[in-house]
């Protein structure tokens, strides 16, 4: 038999506790509402123009989780698992409108004239994000590891390079974009996420600068925020599955010398004649500054050798003189122009000829790619494989064929057609009009961007573009439909008075 006593004291200590439960829910629930959410604001704060911060942070946290899941599976499996793909695609759709809905909030942030003083730090830092999140969002493309990423890498190798900063960081170094994308930059974006959200709790959201714009203060909808924000995942969600991120196998060279070998033998001769892209490199910086004929032909040849019992063409070519060698290369180049056999090179006389033939044999075994990436993991560097391609003149033939070379505007798109990388659109206009013959592309183009970027920085303290919005009356577009109520209420009063 139970007592009595004993069950009212077991029913007090469950009724206790369920309410400490309720108690620390109901503290936790005011302490995100009072630490993290502002509770009066504008009237026009609780439209959806004013949910783009919230909008923002939640793409963040969306691309948190998909980002960390990601790097714990790996890249096969992002790749080709079905949920992998999913995963990605949802990685993907969710940057796009990370930087969609910054872009946006800046606009009505500029609009709205939200960048004066004492609002000047919270603009600066919301720029400085605006621009990191574009190179982060290109970073990611570069990683995805299909084709697609291999002619945007190099592309964006191009820019880096012409801007100096390829001194620096080497995109077609993939262990060393994957450390950027996935620790560096998001550790940079948290801290100023950070900063430029206590700023702007501190300051509260930004009220009418003028004077003749009354509005009033409400408590904010924070019920309709939470709405918005679960439909922008409803989106992003219904996206990734109706449009996933498009996946087109990489290029790579055992693939290319088995379906195309005149191209990769000719690509070697130039390499081993100081011909190739490579070798007259614009921008001459590391890593471009390697002796292409030793890493790209004499090296591998003679790692090939060493396994085998064959001549050494390789010690015969560099034994002549360089006249003799000029025309042992001139007869290669007609060689494999004419579609020369490869099978017979490797026994032919002339050692260029030879030491080509053995290597696209090479090459079509997998053996070359391996030797150029000396065997490292799927992380190592890939910036010999990736020139080599690009040595080729495939990878832009390609691109073209997809249409997502730079002038069809590839770096806006993706494989799909659909834009990605928008913000990149005045990068690829200027390189199809005014810098289209420039010599200096890149490095104007980074000129352009940097010079974009410094304008947007300035805002608050730029003389006539501080006061463009006013001028423009670009609040209205923001403000009207809920401070003309509240003119009309003023303009009854003063006739009252």
């Amino acid at each position: 038999m139970i007592d009595v006593g004993e069950k009212n004291t077991g029913r007090a200590r469950n009724e206790g506790s369920n309410k400490q439960a309720k108690s620390f829910l109901s503290f936790i629930k005011q302490f995100i509402s009072g630490e993290f959410f502002i509770k009066d604001v504008p009237s026009y704060a609780n439209s959806f123009w004013y949910s783009l911060g919230f909008l923002n942070m939640t793409c963040f946290f969306i691309l948190l989780a998909t980002g960390l899941t990601m790097v714990a599976f790996g890249p096969l499996w992002w790749d080709a698992n079905p949920l992998g793909v999913f995963v990605r695609s949802v990685h993907m759709w969710a940057a796009v409108a990370f930087l969609l809905f910054v872009c946006m909030h800046a606009f009505v942030v500029f609009s709205t004239s939200g960048f004066k003083k004492p609002r000047r730090l919270i603009w600066v830092i919301g720029a400085l994000m605006l621009f990191i999140i574009a190179i982060q969002v290109e970073f990611g493309f570069g990683l995805r590891g299909d084709f697609g990423s291999q002619y945007r890498a190099l592309s964006a190798a191009d820019f880096w390079n012409g801007n100096i900063i390829g001194h620096l960081f080497n995109v077609l170094d993939y262990s060393q974009l994957y450390g950027v994308h996935i620790a560096l930059i998001p550790i940079i974006l948290i801290v100023l996420i950070i900063i430029h959200f206590s700023l702007v709790k501190s300051h509260g959201l930004s009220t009418p600068y003028r004077k003749d714009i009354p509005y009033s203060m409400v408590r904010a909808d924070h019920k309709a925020l939470f709405m918005r924000g679960t439909a922008a995942v409803a989106v992003i969600l219904f996206l990734a599955l109706e449009f996933p991120s498009p996946f087109v196998p990489p290029v790579t060279i055992q693939w290319l010398a088995q379906t195309h070998p005149a191209m990769v033998a000719g690509t070697l001769v130039s390499e081993l004649n100081y011909s190739s892209g490579t070798a007259t490199y614009f921008d001459g910086i590391d890593p471009y500054t390697f002796n292409t004929r030793n890493v790209f032909v004499i090296v591998p040849y003679e790692q090939y050798m060493a396994a085998s019992a064959g001549n050494n063409a390789a010690t015969v070519f560099l034994s002549k003189n360089s006249t003799v060698q000029a025309a042992d290369i001139s007869n290669a180049e007609l060689y494999f122009e004419n579609n020369g056999s490869i099978s017979a090179s490797m026994n032919l006389s002339n050692p260029v000829i030879s030491m080509v033939g053995t290597l696209v044999v090479m090459a079509q075994s997998g053996l070359y790619q391996d030797a150029l990436m000396n065997g490292t993991h799927q992380y190592g560097n890939q910036t010999l494989t990736l020139r080599f391609l690009s040595d080729t003149g495939y990878i832009d033939q390609k691109a073209g064929e997809l249409g997502i070379n730079l002038s069809d505007y590839g770096m806006v798109k993706d494989e799909n057609g659909i834009p990605s990388s928008f913000l990149l659109a005045p990068v690829n206009y200027l390189d199809n009009t005014i810098l289209q013959n420039d010599p200096n592309q890149d490095r104007d183009n980074g000129l352009f961007l940097g010079l974009l970027m410094l304008v947007v920085i300035s805002v608050p303290v730029m003389p006539f573009l501080n006061e463009l919005p006013d001028r423009l009356k670009l609040y209205r577009l923001f403000w009207n439909r809920f401070t003309i109520p509240e003119m009309r209420k003023a303009k009854r009063r003063k006739k009252a008075l």
